[in-house]
């Protein structure tokens, strides 16, 4: 096939690029902005366009179709010449089900979690050797590309995100893929640029969970009740809750427990544990085995900014997680402080999705750094204005986290030159962002923090080596 990306930059779009690529596919694209690592990555496969920009003449009708992605905007001048030559359009994820629609579609849905228990299925199954398609919304560590479709599965194994397919197509993804397995890890009100409502919000998952194909399987988190009341509504197939897997921790340290085993884990955290559950309850589906699945999940050290160790010492540890929603940075400052009681808590959150940066929407933030020991708060005022919303103030922001010591800054350089200040002896530091923090490198600052040239690497092992596993 001979396809065409509007907006081959983006993070789901250049990979899918590159996973066509090497499957033989003629790929070209088009992009106004792309940066790294999308353009490292499409260089390196003969696919970064030669110049930025919307070229027309490059869509012609001896393409097969048209990709389209998010960042484009329905006047994209290539995708008027591609109406006006009556070219085959799709979304990523809709030309994600056409090249699965004969294959068992595992799909992981929910307001949070869903990239890190898409990441736990994909590990156990790679560690027992059993092929699959996959789509993913973060980098994974063993898998070259976010993206992969090939002609040897028969099982595909995506992401579901709720937020809409294109510009030019209104639904939400995950309303697309009609799985046969569904996850649905829990419902906190995000995205409301497009959901201006809870309860608009709320019917996208509802419908995702109509639309899993008859006699398929949901497995979904019981301690919402909002999507037991989804699941409670299913008559056309099988629904089971979870809840968090039985553990332990100690010195620091998460352990599953299972019967007499405790098998030492990399990631640790409440959300993990029902992560983990929701994992092993697709796992099982697929006939995975308990000693099979144990023996794998031990080794799995998480997705990119997933709660992601950059950097520790013996007494400090530095960590990134893509959290921005009240419930993400509730769930992860409380992960934290609760696996290190006795180390000092330093959060910093960059305000940068429409959602968190909408004045309306800041005091639903109240009380999710409670956690923190000491917290801040950045967002840049520009970001505000390219979104094209009101403008916030400091005081706003202060008043809707209503933390008390908080301190609420719009100047990136002066926030990290304050924490670099900071005497790091037992103490850890948690940076929460969907954006960087102004271009901030930060591994590179995490090293500065704990004085280590590379991140210490904890061994993989089990309290019971007589488990077998």
């Amino acid at each position: 096939m001979r396809l065409h990306f509007i907006a081959i930059g983006g993070s789901a779009m250049h990979n899918l690029a590159i996973t066509l690529h090497k499957k033989g596919y003629t790929i070209s694209g088009s992009d106004d902005e792309i940066f790294e690592p999308s353009k490292s990555r499409l260089a390196k496969y003969g696919l970064l366009p030669e110049t930025q920009g919307w070229y027309p003449e490059k869509i012609h009708e001896g393409l097969d179709a048209i990709i389209l992605g998010m960042h484009a905007r329905v006047d994209n001048p290539e995708l008027l010449k591609a109406r006006e030559l009556n070219l085959k359009i799709y979304s990523y994820p809709e030309f994600l089900y056409e090249q699965t629609k004969n294959k068992t579609r595992v799909v992981i849905g929910g307001s949070h979690g869903k990239t890190t228990i898409t990441s736990m299925i994909m590990h156990v199954l790679k560690e027992n050797h059993i092929k699959f398609d996959y789509m993913v919304g973060a980098q994974v560590e063993g898998f070259e590309t976010m993206t992969d479709l090939t002609e040897e599965s028969s099982l595909a194994v995506f992401e579901g995100d709720e937020y809409l397919s294109s510009p030019d197509d209104p639904r939400p993804k995950f309303h697309l893929y009609h799985p046969h397995i569904a996850v649905l890890s829990g419902i906190a009100w995000d995205h409301i640029n497009v959901f201006p409502t809870f309860e608009i919000y709320v019917e996208q998952f509802r419908e995702f969970a109509r639309r899993i194909e008859p006699g398929g399987k949901l497995f979904y988190y019981s301690g919402d009740p909002v999507i037991q009341e989804i699941a409670n509504e299913m008559n056309h197939i099988t629904t089971e809750g979870y809840s968090e897997h039985p553990s332990v921790t100690e010195d620091q340290v998460t352990y599953l427990k299972s019967g007499s085993r405790e098998i030492r884990l990399k990631v640790f955290g409440d959300h993990n544990l029902q992560n983990i559950s929701a994992a092993k309850k697709v796992c099982t589906s697929l006939g995975i085995s308990d000693d099979q699945f144990y023996a794998a999940i031990k080794s799995f050290s998480g997705a990119a900014r997933r709660l992601e160790l950059l950097s520790e010492n013996s007494t400090s540890a530095v960590f990134r997680d893509f959290a921005h929603s009240p419930s993400k940075l509730l769930a992860t400052t409380r992960a934290v402080k609760q696996q290190y009681p006795g180390r000092k808590l330093v959060a910093c959150m960059e305000l940068h999705t429409f959602s968190s940066l909408k004045k309306e929407f800041l005091p639903h933030y109240k009380g999710c750094m409670e956690d923190a020991d000491l917290a801040f708060v950045y967002f840049n005022p520009h970001t505000v204005q390219h979104k094209k919303l009101e403008p916030i103030t400091t005081e706003m922001v202060y008043n809707g986290f209503d933390k008390s010591g908080l301190t609420v800054t719009t100047d990136s350089d002066a926030l990290f030159s304050e924490l670099a200040s900071m005497d790091w002896g037992n103490a850890n530091l948690l940076l929460m962002s969907s954006g960087t923090f102004d271009g901030k490198d930060l591994p590179e600052f995490s090293r500065k923090i704990t004085g280590d040239p590379v991140v210490f690497k904890r061994g993989d092992w089990i309290k019971n080596p007589q488990s077998g596993l």
